[in-house]
This record gives C-alpha cells, sequence and structure tokens, in this order.
C-alpha cells in the first residue's frame, strides 16, 4: 500500500453543470448527490485503506487551492499541485508523475477524475487493487474500461482482443464516441468498453511513454523536476507549465503506444458530464422525478431533475423533463433534451 499513488484531476470548470456548478466555485467542490460529501471527498473516500493519505495528489488550478485545502485538509500542501492555465489531461498527469517519481521512483500510479460517481465501491476497490498488482509487475499501461449497459454516444470506446481469457485484456482500438448505430454496434459486439479515464501505471512506465510520444512536453518537466518540493516549484511551474502544448492524455498517449490493457469492470460507474448524467444517478421518484433539496413539491411533473439548496422552498406544476436549477440567486429552467446548451444560455 505504501507504494501506491492517486493523482486526482480535479481543474474542471463544470460549466455544463451551471448554475449549480461555476468557474468559481466548480462540481466537483459541490454535494452534487446530496449525501453530505462533495465529488472531490467521494473520490478520495473510494480509495480509502488502500493509499495512505500522505500518498493522494489534487491538481487543479491555482484558484481552487483553498477549496481543497478546505475539503481535503489531511493531504500534505505539497501534493496539491497548482496549474497556472488550463492545458488538458497531458500537462496534468505529466506534471504529477515527473514529481511523484522524484520522491517516490517506484510508485505505482492510479490516475482518476474527481468527477466520477461510483455505486459498488466494494467491487471499485477489488478491480484497483488488482489493476496495482498488474503494474507493479508490468511497464504496460492499463486503463479501465466501463461494461456498457446502452448504446451510449457521450463516451469514448475502448476495443479489446476477445481472445484473451484473463481479466485484463489487450487493447486492440480506441475509438472517438460513436453515432447511435455505431454504438449499437458496439454493445453487440460484447468487446467494446466505455473509456472511463482512469488510468493505471508505475512511475517508470508514465514517464517512458511521455519520453517516447511526448518529449517536447517531458523535457518541460524535466526542466521542473530539480525545484520539486522546493520554495521556489510554484514559480517555476507558472513560468514553464504554459509552454506545454494543451492536449488530452488519449491523443497524447493512449492511442498512439503499444502494450497497453483494459480491466473491463462494472461499478457502477458515471462520468457526472451533464444534468441528465446526474439524473439517472439520483433516486427517482413514481413519476422518474430526482431531487435534490429538502423543500421541493412536485405536482403534475414527470422526467425532471431539481437542484436546489437545503432551505429553499419550490413548487413546480406541469413540467415533463425539465432542468430545474437555482444557486446564488441564478435559477435555471432548460429542457433535459437541450442539457448541451447550457453553456450558451451561461453567458
Amino acid at each position: 500500500m505504501q507504494n501506491n499513488h492517486v493523482v486526482i484531476m480535479a481543474g474542471g470548470v463544470g460549466s455544463r453543470f451551471w448554475p449549480m456548478s461555476t468557474p468559481e466555485h466548480p462540481k466537483q467542490f459541490i454535494d452534487v448527490l446530496g449525501c453530505g460529501r462533495t465529488l472531490l471527498q467521494l473520490t478520495v473516500d473510494r480509495f480509502s485503506g488502500l493509499v495512505p493519505m500522505s500518498n493522494f495528489w489534487v491538481v487543479t488550478s491555482a484558484r481552487y487551492k483553498s477549496l481543497v485545502e478546505e475539503q481535503l485538509p489531511d493531504i500534505p500542501r505539497s501534493n496539491i499541485l497548482l496549474e497556472p492555465c488550463m492545458r488538458n489531461t497531458a500537462p496534468c498527469i505529466a506534471y504529477a508523475g515527473w514529481k511523484i517519481k522524484r520522491r517516490y521512483p517506484d510508485a505505482n500510479i492510479v490516475v482518476t477524475s474527481s468527477d466520477h460517481v461510483v455505486t459498488d465501491v466494494e467491487e471499485f476497490r477489488r478491480v484497483i487493487v488488482k489493476s496495482l498488482d498488474f503494474t507493479s509487475k508490468s511497464e504496460s499501461i492499463l486503463t479501465l474500461g466501463m461494461k456498457p449497459t446502452r448504446p451510449e454516444t457521450g463516451y469514448g470506446y475502448i476495443a479489446a482482443e476477445i481472445e484473451d481469457g484473463s481479466e485484463i485484456k489487450p487493447v486492440k482500438a480506441f475509438k472517438e464516441k460513436p453515432t447511435l448505430s455505431v454504438a449499437k454496434e458496439y454493445l453487440s459486439a460484447g468487446n467494446y468498453f466505455w473509456n472511463a479515464g482512469i488510468f493505471i501505471w508505475n512511475a517508470h512506465t508514465l514517464e517512458q511513454a511521455f519520453r517516447t510520444y511526448c518529449p517536447a512536453m517531458a523535457s518541460v518537466f524535466d526542466l521542473l523536476t530539480p525545484c520539486f518540493y522546493r520554495d521556489d516549484e510554484q514559480e517555476r511551474v507558472d513560468e514553464l507549465f504554459p509552454t506545454c502544448e494543451s492536449i488530452s492524455i488519449d491523443y497524447a498517449v493512449m492511442e498512439k503506444a503499444s502494450g497497453i490493457y483494459v480491466f473491463p469492470a462494472s461499478f457502477g460507474w458515471s462520468d457526472l458530464g451533464t444534468w441528465g448524467s446526474l439524473h439517472t444517478r439520483l433516486p427517482h421518484d413514481n413519476h422518474h422525478n430526482a431531487c435534490v433539496g429538502e423543500n421541493v413539491k412536485l405536482i403534475e411533473s414527470q422526467n425532471c431533475i431539481v437542484h436546489v439548496p437545503k432551505n429553499k422552498r419550490v413548487v413546480i406544476q406541469g413540467l415533463d423533463g425539465y432542468i430545474v436549477a437555482e444557486k446564488n440567486g441564478t435559477l435555471l429552467i432548460c429542457k433535459l433534451q437541450d442539457e448541451q446548451r447550457i453553456k450558451e444560455f451561461s453567458k
């Protein structure tokens, strides 16, 4: 356990969850599910006992530093890595990987987002334990693939080698978000899995992958390495991090690398990217309505999601398939089918 590390990417602004999520206080720092824990805190909770608190790392925007410190007081301050600007997931992961390897050269590293929901935590933990064991003995990259339950067009897919009989399988190909007809084909094929964006690898494998496929980015973090854990670390990061290419880890490494494996899993995973995805994860009443808020009354309404502060009294009549969300005096009433347009509504 002492050699296991978890990197949590927590720098996004969650614009599709406006007005609940704002650039000043995005969704990962909010009790989205109404359970008393924020998404960031729930992410740490899932790994409890598998990784010591000293081995958790959070990569986030500099403006969210105080939020991370407040919500995760037991994480060492040197493990909160502050990005001076947004550069997508590849530089984020490289920063954490280089810094971890500087002090823990034999580390095994899980990289995960801060806004996922997992309902079967016991199965999640089993998968993580087996994954870490795999990467501790291998120079391969391992990613988790979620067994699809529907022909989903909002996720990328991972195709696995079907002839491999083991639980962890070689990756055949990564696929972009499909059309509905293609998603149905993937579901029927049986060897296509949702790309959950959760990666497991040892520190050496991570570094070598970047050196091979992103040498310019690797050079930036080579320059930063001498100042890690020093007083001038943030100053140098602020200077050099913005020179990194803005690129996702999928494009930068995963779709280019060989020797990648996938662990097909099923532990009630959801990427809370939209109000619709949250609607599917919350408890429903008899009319398929989902509510977060203690004083909400729905009359002759169905298929709605309502998210309001605890003390806000809300009465809704006659709506079908709507989002109703309020925060800090801003009220959103929007058709669920138009949730992808919320970004433009918030401007």
